[in-house]
C-alpha cells in the first residue's frame, strides 16, 4: 500500500477508550456557529446523531478575553443563534431574557444593542441545553480518512488519543488570530492578541506606564478606551495603518451585505467580481469602529489636550517594522507611509487589534482550516487558490468516492461574503442550511452501532 492510500483501521489493535460507534455528524468547535447548527438539527428533527468535540473547557465564557466593561455586539439582538431561522424557538435571546426575569429591564436599557457580557451569558444559557451533545476539553489533534464498510469515514483523534468516527465533519472552529509580522516571530508575556488580552492583564507584573495598540478596528478602539479607563496615568500609542481612525459604514443599504440574497450573490460571483464586492462590504466591518466609541474616544482626546497632559496618541500611516523585547520593555520600529521617515518607541504592553485569518492563499489567510490541515490535499482549489465552497458550505472534493463529506460552518467568507465574517448576523439561516444538507443523505439503519470496518 502506498503512503497515501488509505489506512485500514482494522489492522490497528482498537484502543478501549476510544468511541467505536459511527457517528453521522462529529462538529469540531462548540462556539456559537455549531451551537447554532446543533439547535437547528434538534429543532427541525433531522434524527442524526450528531457529537460535538470544544478544546475550551464546560462554561468557558464566549468571547472570555474580550468581556470588557460596557461593550456591546455592534448587533441587532434577534441576529441571534435561532431567530431568523425560528422565531418561535425557545433558544432565542428574548426568550433567554423572559426566562431569566430580565426582559423588562433589557428592554428599558438606553442602548442600541446588548451588552457583550450578557450575550455571552445567553450563549452559555443555551450551550447549557447540549451539554449531552459535546465532548468540553477535547482537543482534536488528527483528523484522517479511514475505510468503512459503506464507504469513507472521518477518524478524529484528541490530544488523549481517543478516537471518534463519523460520515460527515463540520468544521466550526472560528478564524486563527492574525498576528501580522514582524510580531510574528515573537513570543513575549508582554505582547498580546486582542483574543488573550484579559489573561495577559492579569499576568502583568506591575502596572503598564507605556502601551501599544496596533490596529484601527473597533476593537482597537474599545481596547484603548478601556486601556485608558484601567491605566488613567498610561502613555497609549494606537499604530494604525490607515491615515486616521475611520467610522463603520452601517448605512441600511450597505447593511443588505448581511442578507442572505448577497450570500448567494456573491456565492455566484467571479473572483474577479469578488474582490470588487469585497472592496465595497470592507468598511462595514473591518478596519473601522462604530461612531458612538470614536467620539467617546475623540472627545477624551481632547480633553486631555485641554488639561495639558495629552495621553492618547494615534499614529496613523504607520508601518510597524521592527520588534526587540527586552528588559525595560518592547522596542518597536516603525515606517511613515506616505514619507519614509522612520521612528522607535517603547512599551510595557502590547495589544495586536489584528484581527483574523480567512480561508485562501494569501498572506492574511489560511489555505485550508488548521483543525484539518491534514485534509487539504483531498480537496478541490480554484485557479487562485481559494477553495472550492459550495453553497451549501460543503468543501468540494477531489474524489468523493474516497473522502467523506466535510462542511464548514462559519469559515467562508471567501466563498460567501461579508455576511460568513464570524458576526452574527446569518448564523441562524447558515445554520439551517447546514442541517438540510446533512440531512440529504440516507439516514444509517443502524446509527450508534459498533464500526462497521473495512477487510
Amino acid at each position: 500500500m502506498s503512503s497515501n492510500a488509505l489506512h485500514d483501521p482494522s489492522s490497528t489493535p482498537l484502543d478501549p477508550l476510544s468511541d467505536h460507534r459511527i457517528h453521522d455528524v462529529i462538529g469540531i468547535g462548540f462556539g456559537p456557529a455549531n451551537l447554532a447548527l446543533a439547535i437547528a438539527l434538534e429543532e427541525e428533527n433531522t434524527g442524526l446523531d450528531a457529537l460535538f468535540l470544544e478544546s475550551s473547557a464546560a462554561h468557558t465564557p464566549w468571547q472570555s478575553g474580550m468581556m470588557l466593561p460596557g461593550s456591546d455586539i455592534q448587533n441587532h439582538p434577534v441576529r441571534d443563534l435561532v431567530s431568523l431561522r425560528n422565531p418561535r424557538s425557545r433558544y432565542s435571546f428574548i426568550n433567554f431574557l423572559f426566562e431569566n426575569g430580565r426582559l423588562l429591564d433589557h428592554l428599558n436599557l438606553p442602548t442600541e444593542f446588548p451588552l457583550r457580557k450578557e450575550y455571552a451569558q445567553y450563549i452559555d444559557w443555551v450551550a447549557g441545553h447540549f451539554a449531552d451533545r459535546v465532548e468540553y476539553g477535547t482537543r482534536v489533534t488528527e483528523v484522517e480518512v479511514v475505510p468503512g464498510a459503506d464507504g469513507p469515514l472521518h477518524r478524529v483523534t484528541d490530544a488523549r488519543g481517543r478516537q471518534r468516527y463519523a460520515r460527515t465533519l463540520v468544521v466550526g472552529t472560528g478564524r486563527t488570530p492574525y498576528i501580522p509580522a514582524p510580531f510574528d516571530t515573537v513570543d513575549d508575556p508582554r505582547v498580546c492578541h486582542l483574543t488573550r488580552f484579559l489573561p495577559t492583564l492579569d499576568a502583568l507584573p506591575g502596572t503598564p506606564r507605556r502601551i501599544a495598540v496596533v490596529g484601527g478596528s473597533q476593537s482597537a478602539v474599545e481596547l484603548t478606551l478601556d486601556l485608558s479607563h484601567r491605566f488613567p496615568d498610561a502613555q497609549i500609542t494606537v499604530w494604525a495603518r490607515s491615515y486616521a481612525l475611520r467610522e463603520k459604514d452601517t448605512s441600511p443599504f450597505s447593511e443588505e451585505g448581511y442578507f442572505p440574497q448577497f450570500t448567494a450573490y456573491y456565492h455566484r460571483a467571479s473572483r474577479d467580481a469578488k474582490r470588487t464586492l469585497d472592496a465595497y462590504m470592507r468598511p462595514t466591518n473591518y478596519a473601522a469602529a462604530d461612531g458612538d466609541v470614536l467620539r467617546e474616544l475623540y472627545v477624551k482626546m481632547y480633553e486631555q489636550r485641554l488639561d495639558g497632559d495629552p495621553r492618547i496618541r494615534i499614529r496613523g500611516n504607520r508601518q510597524l517594522t521592527d520588534v526587540q523585547p527586552g528588559p525595560d520593555g518592547v522596542r518597536l520600529a516603525a515606517r511613515e507611509t506616505v514619507t519614509g521617515e522612520t521612528e522607535e518607541d517603547h512599551a510595557d504592553l502590547v495589544v495586536l487589534a489584528t484581527g483574523f485569518r480567512d480561508l485562501g492563499p494569501g498572506e492574511r489567510q489560511d489555505r485550508f482550516p488548521r483543525a484539518v490541515a491534514a485534509l487539504a490535499d483531498r480537496f478541490a482549489y480554484d485557479a487562485d487558490g481559494h477553495l472550492r465552497v459550495r453553497a451549501d458550505y460543503l468543501a468540494e472534493p477531489v474524489d468523493a468516492t474516497v473522502t467523506p463529506p466535510l462542511f464548514l460552518n462559519g469559515l467562508c467568507e471567501s466563498t460567501h461574503g461579508i455576511g460568513d465574517a464570524g458576526s452574527f448576523s446569518l448564523l441562524s439561516l447558515r445554520a439551517a442550511t447546514l442541517a438540510g444538507a446533512l440531512r440529504e443523505p440516507a439516514a444509517p439503519a443502524a446509527t450508534g452501532s459498533p464500526l462497521p470496518l473495512a477487510a
